[in-house]
């Protein structure tokens, strides 16, 4: 069979996986947000997850998906953190091994969370890119399940989160979503797309490592620098599935610099009291940058997660 395109209906069939272990997320408008960026302007609220981010959405779609056969030999898997996390969280769930490697210098945060929900994490490589690629060979040689960032089943899990924005803001005209492999913006774009296609998608990535975008852009695969301090956004090499359905579904890709993201988390402690990891913050700067464009529009900006460190809650603070 030829490549199977994640549809709605996918995204729907997954809810049942989704909220046999978790609830909805909030859409929260927070009225001084709203008049710094000069439009009515929602948080969807994945720093929310049990996790800190909304991967596990699709960790646990995969997880209850798998054969007999792969539960038994278990998980392996290649993450900066949330994404192990998500994989870490569904294991326990279902009672499966799971095995993530990371980057040398992973979150402290995130590497204690994903050993704590009983993963075997593994330091390997300079960034997740090369982390992945050692762990896939090691994946092979144990016999077990490789689950890359961008597999099918994660995508129809994660794009649960778009059903629920278009649930409860029918009339949500532009939707921000911040961009690593690209599994949260493909669900949400196949979402508000297959419900109503005038609705603008967004993607968002940061300009120190812009290999998705620089892909999507150019119609062709390409690597880039990645020096990012957002961990979620940390990718070198791009990735042809999610690739695909963002050439159909996105309306636009934009690059903010870090120091942009790094100002966002503050504006988002003070004007809705969450903590927002790098990742997350992403999607405000954008919305920042692009300002004169979303005049008279209700706008969801997607924090995509919360798991920020200490020491650079410390820094952005300072």
């Amino acid at each position: 069979m030829g490549y199977q395109k994640p549809t709605i209906r996918d995204i729907i069939a997954a809810q049942k996986n989704v909220y046999q272990h978790l609830n909805p997320t909030p859409l929260y408008n927070y009225p001084t947000l709203s008049e710094l960026v000069g439009t009515s302007t929602w948080i969807k609220h994945e720093n929310h997850q049990p996790v800190g981010a909304f991967k596990v959405r699709g960790g646990l779609n995969m997880a209850a998906n798998l054969t007999d056969e792969e539960r038994r030999n278990g998980l392996f898997t290649a993450s900066t953190g949330n994404h192990g996390q998500s994989i870490a969280y569904a294991a326990r769930a279902y009672g499966i091994k799971a095995v993530v490697a990371v980057p040398e210098g992973a979150n402290p945060g995130k590497v204690a969370a994903m050993r704590g929900l009983g993963a075997e994490v593994i330091f390997h490589g300079a960034d997740f890119d090369e982390a992945r690629e050692w762990v896939k060979r090691i994946t092979e040689e144990k016999g077990g399940k490789f689950v890359g960032p961008t597999d099918e089943p994660l995508i129809h899990g994660v794009g649960t989160y778009g059903l629920e924005i278009l649930n409860d803001l029918p009339s949500v005209d532009t939707i921000i979503v911040p961009v690593g492999a690209g599994s949260g913006v493909c669900g949400t774009a196949i979402v508000a797309k297959a419900i109503n296609e005038e609705i603008e998608i967004i993607a968002v990535q940061s300009a120190q490592a812009p290999a998705m975008k620089l892909s999507w852009e150019s119609g062709v695969l390409k690597e880039a620098e990645m020096k990012t301090i957002a961990e979620g956004l940390a990718t070198r090499v791009p990735f042809e599935n999610t690739q695909r359905i963002m050439r159909e579904y996105v309306d636009d890709f934009i690059l903010v610099d870090d120091e942009d993201i790094k100002s966002a988390i503050p504006l988002l402690l003070e004007h809705t009291h969450n903590l927002v990891e790098e990742a997350g913050a992403a999607s405000l700067a954008a919305a920042l940058q692009v300002a004169d464009r979303l005049t008279n529009r209700d706008v969801v900006l997607v924090v995509s997660g919360g798991n920020l460190s200490m020491q650079n809650l410390k820094n952005v603070i300072a």
